[in-house]
């Protein structure tokens, strides 16, 4: 039986690592915070995920999954930790690759001849590269049997065994064979095609594919503030040029949020600033949709208020990044709240993915209809599209 060792048990790591002991594979999950490691060893989450419970408990009893805060002798290492921006207040966000580095030295410690590592984490054009140099000082390794693979994620939140299984991977190498190699253990566990690449190339497909995805829906935001100030139905003007056979608009938002379209085009930004020109163009336009779609709200929580002579109570639906998940990551409609609210707006807030916040008690759908005198959905859950609001205004920026 093969040992992998998964390095960082979040939203990627996690399910890897379980959907790894299914397919019969002995697992480590290393995680550097105690108490996720604690939790995790006594079956509790700190991630809602479909099926990911019973994964859990599963993987722990069949005693191949070990959970520890340091790496282990492995025949692969993934490292699936987070990129965040640097804490600087540059213009361009640059990602900071700490934790990847970090956890390439760790296991290093443990790293033998041909065994193979492979970067799931989003990270800047050169990080692999960095990854294999690493190895080269820390280990009397020959470099030729150093293997070191790039293989970004796919998945969503909500879907996400589905998607490790099903969907294409893309893989970048430093050598043809680390490429055979990381493609033979792929197929392991994926349905889906498996394509070869360079490592540099495969880090920046990964950020292409969400670039792309922040353009088209900057496209659809800015489209969305057109018709506000030209008074047309922005729904109705994207359904008919949809009807195109060679347009497909996406539907606007109130910004965009998430650990990957809201992040990574900064990743390419803050390396070539003189040559993304668009990119740069998208980023500004989905973060000036937040701060438009609250202006109109306030503008509009003033005209309810002339009209019942008192502070309107603004009733919240959907505070996550996308519907249906509990993902907060820079969640446009969660900053839109903690915004009203630090403004002393009288809100009240409803999300049936979210639990009460330190900052935020969340109520139920029915008290939000019964107290508040706005209505303003910023997340399309499937729950809000049966509600009968009464009657009562609403914005929908969903």
């Amino acid at each position: 039986m093969k040992t992998v060792c998964v390095l960082g048990l979040g939203y990627i790591g996690l399910p890897t690592a379980l959907l790894l002991v299914q397919r019969n594979f002995k697992v480590i999950g290393v995680d550097i915070n105690q108490k996720v490691v604690s939790d995790l060893k006594k079956g509790k989450l700190n991630i809602k995920e479909p099926d990911l419970e019973k994964s859990l408990k599963i993987a722990l009893k069949s005693g191949n999954f070990e959970i520890q805060t340091e790496a282990g002798f492995a025949d692969v290492f993934i490292i699936a930790v987070p990129t965040p921006f640097k804490n600087s207040n540059l213009k361009f966000k640059e990602a900071n690759i700490d934790y990847v580095l970090d956890a390439a030295n760790e296991l290093s410690k443990y790293y033998k001849s041909k065994d193979l590592v492979i970067l799931e984490s989003t990270s800047p054009v050169g990080t692999t590269e960095k990854i294999f140099n690493l190895l080269k000082e820390k280990t009397i390794i020959n470099k030729n049997e150093i293997y070191i693979s790039y293989c970004p994620e796919r998945v969503i939140p909500g879907n996400v065994f589905f998607e490790l299984i099903n969907n294409d991977r893309i893989i970048g190498s430093n050598s043809e064979k680390a490429n055979i190699k990381a493609k033979a253990f792929y197929k392991s566990f994926c349905k889906g095609e498996i394509h070869l690449t360079t490592s540099r190339n495969a880090e920046l497909v990964k950020l292409t594919e969400n670039s792309f995805r922040d353009v088209n829906i900057a496209f659809a935001n800015e489209l969305s503030m057109i018709c506000k100030d030209l008074d047309l139905d922005v729904k109705e003007i994207i359904q008919l040029a949809n009807c195109h056979p060679r347009v497909q608009i996406l539907n606007p938002g109130c910004g965009v949020g998430g650990h990957c379209i809201a992040v990574d085009p900064w990743f390419i930004i803050s390396t070539l600033p003189n040559t993304t020109l668009l990119l740069q163009t998208a980023r500004n336009v989905n973060l000036t949709k937040a701060n438009w779609t609250l202006n109109i709200i306030k503008q509009e929580i003033q005209n309810i208020k002339i009209k019942i002579n008192k502070d309107p109570v603004v009733g919240i639906l959907g505070i996550t990044y996308k519907p249906n998940t509990d993902d907060l990551r820079e969640s446009p409609a969660l900053n839109i709240c903690r915004e009203l609210i630090s403004q002393k707006y009288n809100v009240i807030v409803c999300d049936p993915y979210v639990e009460n916040l330190d900052d935020m008690k969340i109520n139920s759908i029915n008290e939000i209809i019964f107290k508040s005198h706005l209505l303003v959905k910023l997340v399309n859950h499937d729950q809000f599209e049966l509600i009968d609001f009464g009657g009562k205004s609403l914005l929908d920026f969903s």
